[in-house]
Protein backbone atom coordinates (compact mmCIF):
# COMPACT_ATOMS: atom_id res chain seq x y z
CA UNK A 1 0.00 0.00 0.00
CA UNK A 2 1.07 3.41 -1.04
CA UNK A 3 0.52 6.62 1.79
CA UNK A 4 -2.36 7.47 -0.54
CA UNK A 5 -4.24 4.03 -0.10
CA UNK A 6 -6.60 4.41 2.84
CA UNK A 7 -6.80 1.61 5.76
CA UNK A 8 -9.12 -0.69 5.09
CA UNK A 9 -11.64 -1.40 8.40
CA UNK A 10 -10.70 -4.75 10.55
CA UNK A 11 -13.60 -6.55 9.41
CA UNK A 12 -13.03 -5.42 5.45
CA UNK A 13 -9.05 -6.37 5.92
CA UNK A 14 -10.92 -9.68 7.24
CA UNK A 15 -13.34 -10.59 4.92
CA UNK A 16 -11.24 -9.90 1.64
CA UNK A 17 -8.23 -12.19 3.26
CA UNK A 18 -11.11 -14.70 3.44
CA UNK A 19 -12.31 -13.66 -0.04
CA UNK A 20 -8.60 -14.62 -1.32
CA UNK A 21 -7.76 -18.18 1.02
CA UNK A 22 -11.42 -19.07 -1.32
CA UNK A 23 -9.52 -18.84 -3.80
CA UNK A 24 -12.45 -18.52 -6.65
CA UNK A 25 -11.39 -17.50 -10.27
CA UNK A 26 -11.92 -14.23 -11.00
CA UNK A 27 -14.96 -12.65 -13.25
CA UNK A 28 -12.33 -11.85 -15.99
CA UNK A 29 -11.00 -15.13 -16.28
CA UNK A 30 -14.85 -17.29 -17.08
CA UNK A 31 -17.43 -17.25 -19.65
CA UNK A 32 -20.29 -14.54 -18.89
CA UNK A 33 -22.86 -17.34 -18.91
CA UNK A 34 -20.11 -19.02 -16.17
CA UNK A 35 -19.03 -15.46 -14.45
CA UNK A 36 -23.63 -15.09 -13.93
CA UNK A 37 -23.36 -18.14 -12.24
CA UNK A 38 -20.34 -18.19 -9.84
CA UNK A 39 -21.81 -13.99 -8.83
CA UNK A 40 -25.49 -15.76 -8.00
CA UNK A 41 -24.11 -18.81 -5.79
CA UNK A 42 -22.18 -16.39 -3.41
CA UNK A 43 -24.32 -13.25 -3.36
CA UNK A 44 -25.94 -13.57 -0.95
CA UNK A 45 -23.38 -15.43 1.43
CA UNK A 46 -22.15 -11.62 3.42
CA UNK A 47 -26.12 -10.25 2.16
CA UNK A 48 -28.32 -10.02 5.08
CA UNK A 49 -30.60 -12.85 5.23
CA UNK A 50 -33.96 -12.06 3.59
CA UNK A 51 -36.21 -10.00 5.09
CA UNK A 52 -39.84 -11.30 5.41
CA UNK A 53 -42.05 -8.81 3.62
CA UNK A 54 -46.17 -8.88 3.06
CA UNK A 55 -45.75 -7.97 -0.63
CA UNK A 56 -43.26 -9.78 -2.62
CA UNK A 57 -44.38 -10.50 -6.05
CA UNK A 58 -42.94 -11.66 -9.66
CA UNK A 59 -44.49 -9.49 -12.79
CA UNK A 60 -43.89 -8.13 -15.99
CA UNK A 61 -42.60 -4.46 -16.39
CA UNK A 62 -41.84 -3.00 -19.87
CA UNK A 63 -41.82 -6.52 -21.06
CA UNK A 64 -39.05 -7.47 -18.55
CA UNK A 65 -39.15 -9.56 -15.63
CA UNK A 66 -39.12 -7.59 -12.31
CA UNK A 67 -40.33 -8.30 -8.76
CA UNK A 68 -42.06 -5.67 -6.65
CA UNK A 69 -41.43 -5.50 -2.83
CA UNK A 70 -43.72 -3.59 -0.42
CA UNK A 71 -43.63 -3.19 3.67
CA UNK A 72 -47.38 -2.65 3.56
CA UNK A 73 -50.78 -1.99 2.07
CA UNK A 74 -51.64 1.75 1.00
CA UNK A 75 -50.91 3.84 -1.89
CA UNK A 76 -46.81 3.40 -1.11
CA UNK A 77 -44.02 5.78 -2.80
CA UNK A 78 -41.68 3.27 -5.16
CA UNK A 79 -38.31 3.18 -5.95
CA UNK A 80 -37.25 1.34 -9.62
CA UNK A 81 -34.04 -0.41 -8.23
CA UNK A 82 -31.34 -1.33 -11.35
CA UNK A 83 -28.98 -3.87 -9.72
CA UNK A 84 -25.21 -3.73 -10.30
CA UNK A 85 -22.83 -5.91 -12.23
CA UNK A 86 -20.99 -4.36 -14.61
CA UNK A 87 -24.09 -4.13 -16.87
CA UNK A 88 -22.91 -8.36 -17.73
CA UNK A 89 -24.00 -10.23 -14.54
CA UNK A 90 -26.77 -9.83 -11.76
CA UNK A 91 -30.33 -10.01 -11.92
CA UNK A 92 -33.41 -10.56 -9.44
CA UNK A 93 -32.01 -13.27 -7.21
CA UNK A 94 -28.42 -11.53 -6.53
CA UNK A 95 -30.30 -8.19 -5.48
CA UNK A 96 -33.48 -9.54 -3.65
CA UNK A 97 -32.02 -8.96 -0.10
CA UNK A 98 -30.66 -5.83 -0.50
CA UNK A 99 -34.07 -4.75 -2.38
CA UNK A 100 -36.18 -5.86 0.47
CA UNK A 101 -33.72 -3.68 3.01
CA UNK A 102 -34.38 -1.19 1.09
CA UNK A 103 -37.91 -1.35 1.07
CA UNK A 104 -38.60 -2.71 5.05
CA UNK A 105 -36.30 0.24 6.55
CA UNK A 106 -37.69 2.91 3.84
CA UNK A 107 -41.34 2.09 4.44
CA UNK A 108 -41.22 2.67 0.28
CA UNK A 109 -42.13 -0.31 -2.15
CA UNK A 110 -39.10 -1.28 -4.52
CA UNK A 111 -39.63 -2.28 -8.07
CA UNK A 112 -36.52 -4.31 -8.75
CA UNK A 113 -36.07 -4.80 -12.75
CA UNK A 114 -34.07 -7.56 -14.67
CA UNK A 115 -32.67 -5.59 -17.64
CA UNK A 116 -31.13 -7.38 -20.40
CA UNK A 117 -27.65 -7.97 -19.73
CA UNK A 118 -24.34 -8.24 -22.19
CA UNK A 119 -22.93 -9.09 -24.25
CA UNK A 120 -26.04 -10.79 -25.65
CA UNK A 121 -27.48 -7.06 -25.41
CA UNK A 122 -25.04 -4.39 -25.77
CA UNK A 123 -25.02 -1.51 -25.26
CA UNK A 124 -27.62 0.35 -24.84
CA UNK A 125 -29.97 -2.61 -24.42
CA UNK A 126 -29.64 -2.01 -20.37
CA UNK A 127 -30.35 1.69 -20.70
CA UNK A 128 -33.62 1.85 -22.97
CA UNK A 129 -34.84 -1.21 -20.02
CA UNK A 130 -34.05 1.12 -17.66
CA UNK A 131 -35.67 4.13 -19.33
CA UNK A 132 -38.43 1.87 -20.08
CA UNK A 133 -39.27 0.61 -17.12
CA UNK A 134 -38.98 3.88 -15.26
CA UNK A 135 -41.95 4.98 -17.69
CA UNK A 136 -43.64 1.64 -17.24
CA UNK A 137 -43.60 2.40 -13.51
CA UNK A 138 -44.94 5.71 -13.16
CA UNK A 139 -47.91 4.95 -15.36
CA UNK A 140 -49.15 1.44 -13.99
CA UNK A 141 -48.35 2.61 -10.25
CA UNK A 142 -52.30 3.15 -9.91
CA UNK A 143 -52.82 -0.24 -11.03
CA UNK A 144 -50.19 -1.54 -8.99
CA UNK A 145 -51.55 0.21 -5.67
CA UNK A 146 -49.17 2.37 -5.80
CA UNK A 147 -47.93 6.25 -5.56
CA UNK A 148 -46.79 7.05 -8.87
CA UNK A 149 -46.28 10.98 -7.89
CA UNK A 150 -43.62 9.91 -5.49
CA UNK A 151 -40.83 8.01 -7.71
CA UNK A 152 -37.45 7.34 -7.27
CA UNK A 153 -34.94 5.46 -9.20
CA UNK A 154 -32.03 4.08 -7.76
CA UNK A 155 -28.98 1.28 -8.42
CA UNK A 156 -25.79 0.24 -7.50
CA UNK A 157 -22.56 -0.57 -9.54
CA UNK A 158 -23.67 -0.33 -13.35
CA UNK A 159 -27.26 0.05 -11.71
CA UNK A 160 -26.24 3.31 -10.20
CA UNK A 161 -24.69 4.32 -13.24
CA UNK A 162 -28.12 3.36 -15.45
CA UNK A 163 -29.94 4.96 -12.58
CA UNK A 164 -28.72 8.08 -13.00
CA UNK A 165 -29.13 8.14 -16.75
CA UNK A 166 -32.96 7.53 -15.95
CA UNK A 167 -32.68 10.77 -14.08
CA UNK A 168 -32.44 12.59 -17.46
CA UNK A 169 -34.48 10.85 -18.85
CA UNK A 170 -37.44 11.48 -16.19
CA UNK A 171 -36.35 15.35 -16.60
CA UNK A 172 -37.02 15.05 -20.43
CA UNK A 173 -40.19 13.18 -20.51
CA UNK A 174 -41.65 15.15 -17.44
CA UNK A 175 -41.90 12.20 -14.97
CA UNK A 176 -41.91 13.05 -11.51
CA UNK A 177 -38.69 12.00 -9.73
CA UNK A 178 -37.78 12.60 -6.51
CA UNK A 179 -34.75 10.78 -5.94
CA UNK A 180 -31.91 9.11 -7.80
CA UNK A 181 -30.30 6.96 -5.51
CA UNK A 182 -26.51 5.72 -6.65
CA UNK A 183 -24.14 3.40 -4.66
CA UNK A 184 -21.03 2.99 -6.24
CA UNK A 185 -21.81 4.38 -9.62
CA UNK A 186 -19.90 4.41 -12.26
CA UNK A 187 -20.10 7.90 -14.17
CA UNK A 188 -17.23 8.22 -16.52
CA UNK A 189 -15.63 6.62 -19.54
CA UNK A 190 -11.83 5.75 -19.43
CA UNK A 191 -10.85 4.81 -15.67
CA UNK A 192 -8.84 7.97 -16.11
CA UNK A 193 -9.18 8.85 -12.28
CA UNK A 194 -6.47 8.32 -9.71
CA UNK A 195 -8.97 5.58 -7.89
CA UNK A 196 -8.85 3.48 -10.48
CA UNK A 197 -4.48 3.44 -10.03
CA UNK A 198 -4.63 3.06 -6.41
CA UNK A 199 -7.14 0.14 -6.07
CA UNK A 200 -5.97 -1.55 -9.44
CA UNK A 201 -6.10 -4.60 -7.85
CA UNK A 202 -6.59 -6.54 -4.55
CA UNK A 203 -9.45 -4.45 -3.04
CA UNK A 204 -12.61 -6.78 -4.94
CA UNK A 205 -13.23 -4.80 -7.82
CA UNK A 206 -9.99 -4.69 -9.59
CA UNK A 207 -8.75 -3.20 -13.32
CA UNK A 208 -9.03 -6.67 -15.22
CA UNK A 209 -12.68 -6.67 -14.06
CA UNK A 210 -13.76 -3.55 -14.92
CA UNK A 211 -12.13 -3.81 -18.40
CA UNK A 212 -13.93 -7.70 -18.68
CA UNK A 213 -17.56 -5.73 -18.09
CA UNK A 214 -16.71 -2.95 -20.55
CA UNK A 215 -15.65 -5.03 -23.40
CA UNK A 216 -18.71 -7.25 -23.29
CA UNK A 217 -21.04 -4.33 -22.58
CA UNK A 218 -19.59 -1.19 -25.14
CA UNK A 219 -17.34 -0.61 -27.78
CA UNK A 220 -14.67 1.57 -27.05
CA UNK A 221 -16.14 4.26 -29.76
CA UNK A 222 -19.04 4.55 -27.72
CA UNK A 223 -17.39 5.43 -24.57
CA UNK A 224 -18.04 8.88 -24.37
CA UNK A 225 -21.94 8.61 -24.35
CA UNK A 226 -23.36 9.89 -21.32
CA UNK A 227 -25.94 7.47 -20.98
CA UNK A 228 -22.89 5.50 -20.42
CA UNK A 229 -20.54 7.80 -18.55
CA UNK A 230 -23.38 10.76 -17.35
CA UNK A 231 -20.51 12.77 -15.52
CA UNK A 232 -19.97 13.86 -19.55
CA UNK A 233 -23.81 14.99 -20.19
CA UNK A 234 -23.99 18.41 -21.37
CA UNK A 235 -26.34 19.89 -18.53
CA UNK A 236 -26.82 18.29 -15.39
CA UNK A 237 -29.57 21.40 -14.06
CA UNK A 238 -32.65 20.35 -13.53
CA UNK A 239 -31.84 17.12 -12.36
CA UNK A 240 -34.00 15.19 -9.38
CA UNK A 241 -32.28 15.16 -5.89
CA UNK A 242 -29.00 12.46 -5.06
CA UNK A 243 -28.28 10.73 -2.34
CA UNK A 244 -24.60 9.52 -4.08
CA UNK A 245 -23.25 6.44 -1.49
CA UNK A 246 -19.12 6.04 -1.68
CA UNK A 247 -17.29 3.15 -0.89
CA UNK A 248 -13.27 5.17 -0.21
CA UNK A 249 -11.11 2.24 -1.69
CA UNK A 250 -12.75 1.05 -4.74
CA UNK A 251 -11.66 2.41 -8.47
CA UNK A 252 -14.57 4.21 -8.66
CA UNK A 253 -14.89 6.50 -6.02
CA UNK A 254 -12.90 9.42 -7.57
CA UNK A 255 -15.37 9.60 -10.40
CA UNK A 256 -18.14 8.98 -7.99
CA UNK A 257 -16.96 12.50 -6.27
CA UNK A 258 -16.48 14.19 -9.41
CA UNK A 259 -20.35 13.56 -10.45
CA UNK A 260 -21.51 14.64 -6.80
CA UNK A 261 -19.56 18.13 -7.23
CA UNK A 262 -21.05 18.24 -10.98
CA UNK A 263 -24.44 17.60 -9.88
CA UNK A 264 -24.22 20.29 -6.85
CA UNK A 265 -22.63 22.38 -9.62
CA UNK A 266 -25.72 22.49 -11.65
CA UNK A 267 -28.00 23.13 -8.71
CA UNK A 268 -28.87 19.59 -7.55
CA UNK A 269 -29.34 18.86 -4.40
CA UNK A 270 -26.96 16.15 -3.36
CA UNK A 271 -26.41 13.97 0.40
CA UNK A 272 -23.15 12.57 -0.06
CA UNK A 273 -22.03 9.49 2.17
CA UNK A 274 -18.64 8.74 1.41
CA UNK A 275 -17.77 5.49 3.76
CA UNK A 276 -14.06 4.99 4.67
CA UNK A 277 -12.60 1.74 5.01
CA UNK A 278 -14.44 -0.27 2.68
CA UNK A 279 -14.29 -1.36 -0.81
CA UNK A 280 -17.01 -1.71 -4.06
CA UNK A 281 -20.11 -3.64 -3.12
CA UNK A 282 -19.78 -3.29 0.32
CA UNK A 283 -23.52 -3.03 0.72
CA UNK A 284 -24.15 -6.10 -0.12
CA UNK A 285 -21.91 -7.05 2.77
CA UNK A 286 -23.99 -6.88 6.09
CA UNK A 287 -23.60 -10.10 7.96
CA UNK A 288 -20.07 -9.40 8.16
CA UNK A 289 -20.04 -5.28 8.11
CA UNK A 290 -21.31 -2.62 10.14
CA UNK A 291 -20.80 -0.34 7.51
CA UNK A 292 -23.15 -2.20 4.89
CA UNK A 293 -25.91 -1.66 7.31
CA UNK A 294 -25.31 1.96 8.77
CA UNK A 295 -25.10 2.28 4.32
CA UNK A 296 -28.80 1.06 3.78
CA UNK A 297 -29.72 2.96 7.04
CA UNK A 298 -28.64 6.26 4.63
CA UNK A 299 -29.97 5.07 2.09
CA UNK A 300 -33.65 4.39 3.51
CA UNK A 301 -33.52 8.12 5.23
CA UNK A 302 -33.28 9.84 1.91
CA UNK A 303 -35.93 7.38 0.26
CA UNK A 304 -38.21 8.48 3.23
CA UNK A 305 -36.93 12.19 3.21
CA UNK A 306 -37.49 12.58 -0.65
CA UNK A 307 -40.55 10.67 -1.13
CA UNK A 308 -42.74 11.32 2.05
CA UNK A 309 -46.33 13.34 1.71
Amino acid sequence: MTDKTPPLTPHMAELLARIRRANRPPFHTLAPRDARIAYRMGAEILDLPRAPLPRVEDLQAAGRPARLYAPGDGRLPVLLYLHGGGFTIGDLETHDSLCRQLSLRSGAAVLSLDYRLAPEHRFPAAVDDAWAGLAWLHEQADALGLDGSRLAVGGDSAGGTLAAGAAFFARERGLPLALQLLITPGTDSHMSHDSHRRFAEGFLLDAKGIEWFFAHYIDPAQRGDWRFAPLHADDHGGLAPAAVLLAEADPLVDEGLAYADTLRAAGVPVQLELTRGVTHDFIKMGRALPEARAALDFCAAAIREHLQP
